[in-house]
């Protein structure tokens, strides 16, 4: 297998010189945790449908799994099963009464004996923490609950890679916290994810490769602090700097006696950072 994802002179319109993608290239060679920047407005979305078959490029190629889309019925139907994709807002994903009807849906969908289909929508709620959710009607769950039933759909079915479009809007503190630590627990089990968003605080915490949209191609790819340290790419799509980053590029240059080391990565890194600064006393 030649890529996880790759995308080959790739154009996209929803109209006549309405381009959301003109000419866009990139490769992920291998599973990451990605994190797809822009602003709002600059094609994450369309990417994203691209990518799972729902949108078709009028120009260039796409290949998952090392492979071209393919675009026929058959085609589709297992691009889906290889590549799942949970939409920013859950109500336009879960039509289910309860929560256990609607993770059944894909397996039942797919020919599965209604036993076989109890016994893996369990194990994929299980493994989310969310059991005690299955009998529950899907319009009394709280918004992060109906986020992570929206991943347990996609999940039931086993895909290789996960597309996730602002997995984290509309959360709070803490809803947003156990987001991240559920997203980095499916990359532990070797699914790739690629989530989008223009919060480059949270990219630069949860990603560690980045890409960023601009214009409708891909300005910057690459490890997360490589191209969380390019201002002129971030300055021209309309994404800051990471607070991390500038504060810990700041320390660096002010007491140079530190010497030479990586920037923090995370928040507790930078804390561990400035415990090392020692201010002279006043004379």
């Amino acid at each position: 297998m030649d890529s996880i994802l790759e995308a080959r002179n790739v154009s996209f319109a929803y109209g006549p010189s309405k381009w959301a993608l003109q000419d866009l290239s990139f490769t992920l060679p291998k599973p990451e945790r990605v994190c797809l920047l822009g602003s709002n407005g600059v094609g994450k979305s369309t990417l994203m449908l691209l990518l799972n078959g729902t949108l078709k490029p009028q120009q260039g190629e796409l290949f998952v799994l090392g492979e071209p889309i393919d675009y026929s019925r058959a085609g589709l139907h297992k691009l889906r099963r290889e590549v799942g994709m949970v939409l920013q807002d859950p109500d336009d994903q879960l039509f289910g009464a309860t929560v256990e009807q609607d993770v059944a849906f894909g397996p039942l969908n797919n020919g599965m004996a209604s036993k076989d289909a109890r016994a893996l929508v369990d194990e994929t709620l299980a493994s989310l923490g969310i059991s005690h959710l299955s009998e529950r009607p899907i319009h009394e769950l709280s918004l992060g609950e109906k986020k992570r039933v929206a991943i347990a759909g996609v999940l039931v079915l086993h895909p290789k890679i996960v597309l996730l479009d602002e997995p984290t809007a509309g959360l709070d503190f803490a809803g947003i916290t156990a987001m991240l630590a559920l997203l980095k627990k499916l990359h532990a089990g070797g699914t790739t994810l690629v989530i989008s968003t223009h919060d480059t605080d949270l990219a630069y915490e949860w990603a560690n490769e980045a890409w960023v949209l601009g214009d409708g191609r891909v300005a910057a790819q690459g490890p997360i602090g490589q191209v969380m340290m390019d201002r002129v790419t971030l300055h021209h799509a309309h994404l800051k700097v990471p607070w991390v980053v500038e504060l810990g590029l700041a320390i660096r240059d002010t007491y140079p006696e530190l010497g030479p080391q990586a920037l923090p990565a995370t928040q507790e890194e930078l804390i561990q950072l400035i415990h090392r600064i020692r201010i002279p006393s006043a004379a």
